[in-house]
C-alpha cells in the first residue's frame, strides 16, 4: 500500500534482495518477481511444489449402489382352473431352477370334462362341431401340448404337471399337496437372473449430471479386483426424503451368477471432460 508518511507506493523487500511489484525503470528489463519461504518452514508447513499445466479434467463421481432382480424379467405361475394339488415337487423359495422344471401336479376337473367332450364330438366326424369344442378347451387355458395329447391317446387327461415357464429363482412360492386351487389362484413367481438391476443412489444435487444411456462401471466388496460395465436405463422420478438421493437404474449382465440381490457396489459415474 501507500507510505503513512509520504504520497508513495511502497515496494516489499526480501532478505535475498528480491522484490514484488517494483515500478519499472526504463532501459532496464524486470527480473521475475521471487518469493523463498525458509527450508524448516517448508518441512513444518507440508508445503509441496508441482509444475502447472494445461490440459483435461475428467468430471465424475462415485456414488453407492445395491443389485437387485430385474423386475422387467419376472414370471407368474398360476393356475388356469380350479383343481387339487395331488402332488407338490421338492422346491423352496431361493431354489434355482430351469424352464420346464416341474412345481406341482393338479386334479382340473373341468378340463378333463371338456376334453372327454371334445373327443366325444370328434368321434361323430363333424367337423364344425369338432372345431368349437377345440376352440372351447383353447378359451378354458389349456396348453396346445395337452389338447394334442389327447387327441394322440383318446383319453381325457385330469392330472396336468404345473412347469416352471423360464428359468430363474423362485422368488415366492405357495402350492401344497393336498390343498385346493381356485382359478387364478398365484402358485409361484419366478425371477430371471440372466440380467441384474444395480440401483445406485445419485445426490440431488449431481443427478442433472446423469443420463439415460450412460456408460458406468462397478466395483463389488464380494468380487474384489473386478470391474462391470452397464449402462443407465431408468432415472427414478423420485427423490429419497431421508436420504435426498435419486436412483439411478443400471442393468448388468449376470455372467456366472455371480451378482446376488442385495450385494452393495461402488458405481463410477463419468461425466464431461473440460479443460482446464
Amino acid at each position: 500500500g501507500k507510505s503513512p508518511f509520504m504520497d508513495m507506493q511502497l515496494v516489499p523487500r526480501y532478505a535475498d534482495g528480491g522484490s514484488i511489484g517494483a515500478p519499472a525503470t526504463p532501459g532496464v528489463t524486470a527480473e521475475a518477481p521471487a518469493v523463498r519461504v525458509d527450508a524448516a518452514a517448508a518441512q513444518s508447513l507440508g508445503v509441496r511444489l508441482t509444475t502447472v499445466t494445461r490440459g483435461t479434467l475428467a468430471s465424475g463421481q462415485t456414488v453407492t449402489g445395491s443389485v437387485d432382480f430385474n423386475q422387467r424379467d419376472v414370471a407368474i405361475v398360476q393356475s388356469r382352473t380350479a383343481g387339487f394339488v395331488e402332488r407338490a415337487y421338492n422346491r423352496a423359495p431361493g431354489d434355482i431352477i430351469g424352464a420346464g422344471t416341474p412345481l406341482a401336479d393338479v386334479l382340473m376337473p373341468e378340463w378333463a370334462g371338456a376334453q372327454a367332450e371334445y373327443l366325444a364330438v370328434r368321434r361323430t366326424g363333424d367337423t364344425a362341431l369338432a372345431g368349437a369344442a377345440r376352440q372351447r378347451l383353447r378359451l378354458l387355458g389349456m396348453p396346445e401340448a395337452i389338447i394334442a395329447a389327447a387327441e394322440r391317446s383318446g383319453v381325457p387327461r385330469a392330472t396336468v404337471t404345473i412347469a416352471a415357464p423360464r428359468g430363474g429363482v423362485i422368488t415366492a412360492l405357495d402350492v401344497r399337496q393336498g390343498m385346493t386351487l381356485a382359478a387364478g389362484q398365484t402358485l409361484a413367481q419366478i425371477g430371471g437372473i440372466g440380467t441384474v438391476w444395480l440401483n445406485a443412489a445419485v445426490p440431488e444435487t449431481s443427478a442433472a449430471s446423469v443420463r439415460v444411456g450412460q456408460t458406468v462401471s462397478a466395483r463389488f466388496a464380494a468380487l474384489p479386483g473386478e470391474r462391470f460395465s452397464g449402462r443407465v436405463t431408468a432415472l427414478l422420478p423420485t427423490t429419497q426424503a431421508d436420504s435426498r438421493t435419486t436412483t439411478a437404474r443400471i442393468e448388468l449382465a449376470n455372467r456366472g451368477l455371480r451378482l446376488r440381490p442385495g450385494m452393495f457396489a461402488s458405481v463410477d459415474l463419468a461425466g464431461n471432460a473440460r479443460s482446464a
